[in-house]
């Protein structure tokens, strides 16, 4: 029975049972060797539990090959001695299926592992979720934007904002919306798109979330800038002539006075020559005092490129709370100096953004004008983000909720004498440095301008 023919072990296997039932017979039947014929049935028995054995062979090794299939244990290898070339066959063709099962799996890992890295790289927010608002996958981008270490399930965003919750769960598929998120320091406008697939039987719905606040900024700033060049454009090429035209013909009606007094003898003609004379010049100064206002608004398409250095925030601290020490102590006005940490430095332009801060500085000022006990701060550190900000803080007047989204808009102004371009440059400058500039306000408790590089 040690053959190496599966079907020769069968054969003599069937024929030694054969021989052990008719030996047994002869035992019971012609012999009282009851029991040698209960050896030989023991014998007997075996034999039929070994041939069965021998047989189901086949039957385990599938069994135990669509295990492997089914449970993924791609682990195993099928290897069957002294049963014959088919065996053998049968054999190489488990261990075979189950190597390229191993590399598919292999292949399906490495691209999911793939997958997964450039989504957790990419710089756009992306969320997967159910419709029950259960979330299947989300990217760091999307943590890091809304501060989040993990996220379960989009109820969990209502802390954040109860605008995007409802926003994401029912936003529908191919639709684009906008989210406006406003913190404290910051303003986040997200466009938000979705789409919808099916993976086995759950529905799953993919949204990329996108930050657009600095894009609309730019956008709005170059409209601006376009509306400004062609608007001072066309008032100086019309109001250049009149005042030149205005100063000559003062000139002219000084010299024929001059030459020709004994003309204007008449009381009334004198009176209608000076009337005259004083509309002229209420022309040239008006059309002069014009031509600066609108050569202040060119100033917003002439900022330069910022010169970019590194140096030390507190030092710009010092440099500017020296300039300004003579006026906040003149106001009475308490002066909080903070940088978190002590060294931290910025690559900007110094020059430019000493210019924001005195502008800011001296809006505080004006605004503390009729405050009790009035405050002035400039703090600067990292956010949660770890980009650098610097702030710049007040307990005066405020700004109203109906007028502070427009402050930033050029030609708007609360002052009296205001001209409306000294936050609109300011933005324009951040603009430059790849950073925003925004304000926080509650009326008679304090007032904020972030600068966020």
């Amino acid at each position: 029975m040690g053959s190496r023919n599966f079907r020769l072990s069968v054969v003599l296997r069937v024929l030694a049972l054969i021989a052990t039932i008719v030996l047994m017979v002869v035992l019971f039947l012609l012999t009282d060797y009851y029991l040698t014929s209960l050896l030989v049935l023991a014998v007997l028995i075996y034999e039929v539990y070994s041939l069965i054995s021998f047989v189901e062979t086949t039957n385990t090794l599938l069994t135990n090959f669509l295990e492997s299939l089914r449970y993924s244990d791609f682990s195993r290898t099928y290897e069957i001695s002294g049963a014959g070339k088919s065996f053998a066959r049968l054999s190489e063709s488990f261990n075979q299926v189950i190597s390229d099962f191993r590399k598919v799996r292999e292949e399906r890992e490495q691209n999911y592992f793939y997958l997964r890295t450039v989504v957790e790289h990419i710089g756009i927010g992306l969320i997967a979720y159910r419709q029950n608002g259960e979330v299947e996958l989300i990217n760091n981008a999307t943590k890091k934007l809304f501060q989040l270490s993990q996220l379960k399930n989009l109820k969990e965003l209502e802390a954040v904002s109860p605008e995007l919750k409802n926003g994401l769960m029912n936003i529908s598929n191919g639709d684009n919306i906008l989210v406006k998120i406003r913190e404290k320091d910051e303003i986040l406008q997200l466009a938000i798109y979705a789409t919808e697939f099916k993976v086995a039987d759950k529905n799953i719905r993919l949204v990329s979330i996108k930050d657009i606040q600095s894009e609309l900024e730019e956008k709005e700033m170059e409209s601006w800038q376009k509306l400004i060049r062609v608007l001072t454009h066309e008032i100086m090429n019309s109001i250049t002539p009149i005042a030149s035209l205005t100063q000559t013909l003062d000139y002219l009606i000084k010299d024929v006075r001059e030459r020709y007094d004994n003309i204007f003898s008449d009381e009334g003609e004198a009176e209608v020559v000076e009337e005259v004379e004083m509309a002229l010049k209420t022309i040239h100064k008006r059309s002069t005092g014009l031509l600066h206002f609108v050569e202040s608004y060119r100033n917003l398409t002439r900022i330069p490129k910022p010169n970019y250095t590194i140096f030390q925030v507190q030092k710009l601290f010092d440099t500017i709370s020296s300039l300004m020490k003579e006026e906040i102590h003149r106001k009475e006005i308490t002066c909080d100096i903070s940088v978190e940490p002590p060294n931290l430095e910025l690559s900007a332009d110094e020059q430019l953004i000493e210019q924001v801060i005195i502008n800011l500085i001296r809006n505080s000022i004006q605004a503390l004008d009729k405050t009790d006990n009035p405050k002035l701060s400039m703090k600067s550190s990292l956010d949660q983000r770890g980009r650098i900000l610097i702030q710049i803080s007040d307990n005066g007047q405020g700004i109203l909720p109906d007028v502070l989204d427009k402050i930033f808009v050029p030609f708007f102004t609360t002052k009296p004498k205001g001209s409306g371009i000294g936050l609109s440059l300011s933005r324009q400058i951040l603009r430059l440095h790849g950073g925003t500039l925004t304000v926080h306000s509650e009326p008679d408790v304090e007032t904020i301008f972030t600068l966020r590089f």
